[in-house]
């Protein structure tokens, strides 16, 4: 039987992968301010792929960056599209500390800029941040260099692996994103310990977001808690762009 390791390579050529966009909302304004574009790939045989199967493999056969160049396209096509809206909404892309090894990916992010006229505030880079990054140094410089483009920064997961507010500090990024696990644990430890953190951020002028949500009184929580925008299914599940556009509408 055919496995993901073998069906990944030319995926993306032969139109197998999609971007789906979820939408966050602005917990002060209650509307719909930005998206994440997420990776979805649907094969003829494996059929639908969860992202956390084959994102590993890509990255160990070396084909993240084509994935990620993918992904970088069609984030920045919505965020083109969504730039003209009466309502602006920025779309995040999630990416990998192994495409900033290199300033190929960079590189090409500033010249989709220039070339679709983009404004840079439109964009978010997330890092996931679940696994060390190698190569500190240079995955900071490069993030440096879009922040200097005007590109938002995000550290996602923030609770799991290796995440914490000196991490954030060290990215130099502008937007922290809770994961689920924190949102779900109403403990008073984790309520204590998220206050300080949300406090810390707040202080330095990074807008927090809360992944996960998926009941009401976990949108009240991370109200409580202060977070600045929401995301999960109770907001809006993964939909394909043309579905997102007409809920904007």
């Amino acid at each position: 039987m055919i496995d993901v390791g073998t069906a990944l390579p030319g995926a993306v050529a032969r139109g197998e992968m999609s971007a789906w966009f979820q939408p966050q909302l602005d917990l002060h304004s209650g509307e719909i301010v930005g998206a994440e574009a997420l990776c979805r790939w649907t094969h003829p045989d494996l059929g639908a792929v969860p992202p956390a199967e084959f994102i590993p493999v890509a990255e160990e056969l070396g084909l993240i960056d084509e994935i990620g160049l993918f992904m970088a396209n069609e984030a920045c096509a919505a965020a083109l599209e969504w730039s003209a809206l009466a309502r602006p909404v920025s779309v995040s892309v999630n990416v990998s500390p192994a495409q900033l090894l290199t300033d190929a990916f960079t590189n090409y992010l500033a010249l989709q800029l220039n070339k679709l006229k983009l404004p840079p505030k439109s964009l978010i880079v997330e890092i996931t941040e679940a696994l060390p990054i190698a190569d500190f140094p240079v995955v900071v410089g490069r993030l440096d260099e879009l922040r200097r483009q005007g590109l938002g920064i995000a550290l996602d997961d923030f609770g799991v692996g290796h995440s914490s507010v000196r991490q954030v500090r060290r990215i130099h990024a502008n937007e922290l994103k809770i994961d689920r696990s924190l949102v779900i644990d109403d403990s008073d430890e984790c309520t204590t310990m998220l206050t300080s953190v949300i406090e810390e951020v707040h202080s330095a002028g990074l807008t927090v977001v809360a992944e996960g949500i998926e009941t009401e009184d976990q949108l009240q929580r991370v109200r409580d808690l202060k977070c600045d925008r929401a995301q999960g299914y109770l907001i809006g599940r993964p939909q394909p762009r043309d579905v997102l556009e007409l809920l904007l509408a």
